[in-house]
């Protein structure tokens, strides 16, 4: 095929799926450090701050990319997966790739990907924003692990910091079915002698990490252990909070206690960066970063009274993480779950944290070719006590559930990332909004 167009681009990127994820036989660094080779090692042009763990990893990335942007570097940020464009994937200086760079370097890259063997769609992908971030001479990358670590192609940088954020149980039939199984394959970023950040970790997570640091001979930096905060105030626009080291007196646009550890984990991977590489991140970056972070589809709210929360939860940690808030931020009103998960989610683990808060459950698929059935949803919900009504997607669900909802009922709509794209991109066209940056179908 011909490329062409920013479609024909998609297609080819696309054509890459053809593997089965969880056939971990498939998976091979060494497959992409040639190919990344044969194109004069692209990721070794720049300092690199990689980020792993269950959850919270693409929070703090998006953090740790607005502080250092702030601070006057020039960025390349990669992260996965997409709310509505392949293009929010690979970011320079704060802004998505444009079409006509993916078409450029697709054409340039495609004949070192089609002599690449089993290549699948992520190697490919990592290796064009490589390619991408090399050639805009970027100051530094941010790197959102995309599964795992240890054989994830992200970890084909030797990264200037490795971090950990929050680990619990998601991906078991790749990763493993025990938290130290998961954190050790999470820990396979950290290189002998490497500067390792962990963010607060439950014990089989943290002494597995501390294992592999000692094996390694890394130097870890623990923020449970390093840092202290104190969340002084907390209201649906933002969060501000305290820490025992500087900077203090912060704000945090982005929802829920998680997100001020996620945002004290970036604080502490920073400070270590700045202290292998000499380049410095000022106080003022710092609070200015955080001030103006944006990362949609994490406890987000689109409308008020009533209230619209979006947040992507799935997995049974990241759902307890939801219900905490909304019991926070929503003591008195009635909830209305609108649910969806993908089929190899622990998606029963979801319901039964979320099923409690809610006074109506309903449950939709996304058009995600992983997105559960809803007959099979509402079955568990009924498996659990409880009872759901089925409606073929999201969009269908916020129409019928506006046309009568009261101003002091809440919305929350979770399960996955892609049903809360598709709720996004649902609730921009019925209120006539400017839509994001949209991918063709």
């Amino acid at each position: 095929m011909t490329i062409n167009s920013y479609p024909d681009a998609l297609t080819y990127i696309y054509s890459y799926i053809n593997y089965n994820p969880a056939d971990t036989s498939h998976w091979s660094l060494e497959r992409l450090q040639k190919l990344l080779a044969r194109l004069d090692n692209p990721q070794r042009k720049f300092p690199s701050v990689l980020i792993a763990g269950t959850k919270g990893k693409g929070s703090t990335s998006a953090m740790c990319e607005s502080i250092l942007r702030q601070a006057g570097y020039k960025t390349g940020h990669y992260t996965s997966p997409h709310l509505h464009s392949f293009r929010e994937r690979i970011r320079l200086a704060g802004e998505l790739i444009t079409e006509t760079a993916v078409i450029e370097l697709l054409k340039k890259l495609r004949p070192y990907f089609e002599s690449t063997p089993e290549l699948t769609i992520f190697e490919l992908m990592t290796a064009l924003a490589f390619v991408a971030f090399a050639e805009a001479e970027i100051k530094v990358a941010v790197l959102e692990v995309g599964l795992g670590g240890r054989l994830d192609a992200t970890n084909a940088v030797d990264a200037t910091v490795a971090v950990i954020t929050s680990i619990s149980y998601d991906h078991t039939q790749i990763l493993g079915d025990t938290l130290s199984l998961i954190a050790r394959e999470k820990a396979g970023i950290i290189r002998p002698g490497a500067l390792v950040v962990s963010a607060p970790q439950v014990d089989e997570a943290r002494q597995t990490i501390e294992a592999v640091c000692h094996e390694r001979q890394a130097q870890l930096i623990s923020v449970s252990q390093t840092w202290q905060w104190q969340i002084e105030q907390s209201t649906l626009e933002g969060q501000w909070f305290s820490t025992n080291l500087e900077p203090s007196n912060l704000y945090l646009p982005l929802l829920g206690e998680h997100q001020v550890v996620n945002a004290i984990t970036a604080i502490a991977a920073l400070s270590a960066f700045a202290q292998k590489t000499g380049l410095t991140v000022s106080t003022e970056a710092i609070k200015t970063g955080l001030a103006k972070v944006v990362w949609p589809g994490r406890w987000e709210i689109l409308h008020h009274r009533p209230y619209l929360v979006l947040d992507s939860a799935m997995n049974g940690d990241s759902a307890e993480k939801l219900a905490q808030a909304m019991r926070q931020y929503f003591p008195e009103q009635k909830i209305i779950l609108i649910f969806g998960a993908s089929n190899d989610h622990p998606i029963a683990d979801m319901l039964k944290i979320l099923c409690p808060i809610a006074e109506q459950i309903i449950v939709v698929a996304s058009r995600h070719p992983r997105a559960e059935q809803p007959d099979k949803l509402a079955k568990l919900v009924t498996e659990i006590g409880y009872q759901a009504t089925i409606m073929p997607n999201v969009c269908s669900a916020l129409t019928q559930v506006w046309e009568h909802i009261e101003s002091d009922k809440v919305v929350c709509v979770t399960g996955s990332l892609f049903l809360v794209a598709d709720a996004r991109e649902s609730w921009f066209c019925l209120n006539e909004l400017p839509l994001p940056p949209l991918d063709p179908l």
